[in-house]
């Protein structure tokens, strides 16, 4: 996912799940036959995550443990995982629970 206004309409209109690490937004669209939407997933790691060097390898981990968890979802969803201050110190599988649990409570898995 790249455009603001898909960033935006997904956090606006997708259903939240709320851990102390991250929060996910998610809007399920599910795939209609032939159709062949696919997954969308954006990330926001802001500032307050930490360093340039904090943020990228934040990034990169919330990338990682989302990969694994895509084709679980609808095809045609959208999910935007946003990274709190905490997520910073929290080890892989620290986040691997808290997205689980995020995407659990957002009602995609």
């Amino acid at each position: 996912m790249r455009s603001a206004e898909d960033f935006r309409h997904t956090i606006r209109r997708g259903a939240r799940g709320v851990q102390p690490t991250l929060v996910t937004h998610v809007v399920l669209r599910p795939s209609v036959p032939g159709t062949g939407g696919h997954t969308s997933v954006g990330f926001v790691v802001s500032k307050g995550v930490g360093s340039a060097v904090d943020r990228n390898r934040v990034k990169r981990q919330l990338r990682h443990l989302m990969r694994e968890r895509v084709d679980a979802l609808p095809a045609g969803s959208r999910v935007v995982v946003r990274a709190l201050p905490a997520a910073n110190g929290a080890g892989s599988a620290t986040l691997a629970e808290h997205l689980d649990a995020a995407l659990a409570r957002a009602g995609a898995r």
